[in-house]
């Protein structure tokens, strides 16, 4: 099972390298994740948008556009629909949003034409190497779904089960999050827990261990978990933090990136971008 970021990087290296089709492609940080991931063997790239801002971006980076396919697209909107076009011919294996808003790309992803839907729930994971834990987070749903309902929940619940399948955690242990570690009727983060844990049981939910209500202490520390009388084998060692809005979801990857300095699999700078390619690399070689 991977723990660490390194891991995943050498992971990936042995999976590789697919192909990336980056929508609206000049953007510096992506420019540099994808040119690093190129010179490991991860991946390679095609690079779809306005050209000549593609070639500006490159020059201040320092990366070699001779070494990546580039489609000129001008418009946003059409740049991301060809990388999404790319994706779902076959052509490129993974989608990467490059400087675009995400409703933009998200919704070429689900054109019906030449979009990527599957009829599941689309939903986001981030992935977090913890200073001080030997094991890998997964927190969703942080940036997709607002307000999602029980059924929506189980759908994310399954998204994530997957990516820490390709990461190597065959059953991996889910903390459903909420302000408190007791089903409470009014508050529905607790109830949604309970029916998410039953579902778990019934076996509606497979390839994963399902507890909560946990408030984050609970489903993290062991200390915190037996100080409040917690047995359970997911107290205390969550390996994927559910949370219940988008808010909560924010609220966490933030602190975890600002706070704990947490390397994490995201958007935010080019480490986490070329960390996020290394899991899209596995993910599209399950």
């Amino acid at each position: 099972m991977i723990t660490a970021f390194d891991q995943i990087l050498k992971a990936a290296k042995e999976k590789g390298p697919k192909v990336i089709a980056v929508a609206v492609a000049q953007d510096i940080e992506v420019l540099s994740a994808i040119n690093s991931a190129k010179d490991l063997g991860i991946a390679d790239a095609i690079l779809v948008g306005d050209e000549n801002e593609i070639v500006t971006a490159a020059g201040k980076c320092g990366v070699e556009l001779a070494k990546f396919d580039v489609i000129h697209v001008p418009d946003k909107a059409e740049a991301c629909l060809k990388a999404v076009e790319l994706v779902s011919s076959g052509r490129a294996q993974l989608l990467m949003k490059g400087l675009v808003d995400t409703s933009v790309i998200l919704k070429a992803a689900l054109d019906e034409k030449v979009g990527l839907r599957t009829g599941n729930v689309l939903s986001h994971v981030a992935v977090f190497d913890v200073n001080g834990y030997n094991r890998l987070f997964y927190v969703t749903d942080a940036a997709m779904n607002l307000a999602p309902n029980l059924e929506q929940k189980k759908q994310i619940i399954e998204n994530v089960v997957q990516v820490a399948h390709a990461l190597g955690n065959e059953n991996p242990k889910v903390g459903v999050l909420a302000a408190v570690e007791k089903v409470n009727p009014k508050m529905q983060a607790t109830v949604d827990a309970a029916e998410l844990v039953a579902m778990n049981e019934r076996g509606e939910i497979k390839n994963c261990v399902i507890a909560g209500p946990f408030a984050l202490d609970n489903a993290i520390s062991v200390e915190a978990a037996k100080h409040k009388g917690m047995d359970h084998p997911v107290a205390g060692h969550a390996d994927i933090l559910m949370v219940p809005t988008i808010e909560a979801g924010n609220l966490l990857y933030k602190s975890m990136v600002f706070f704990a300095k947490a390397k994490n699999a995201r958007a935010d700078s080019d480490e986490a971008k070329l960390n996020s390619i290394a899991i899209g690399v596995l993910m599209a070689s399950k």
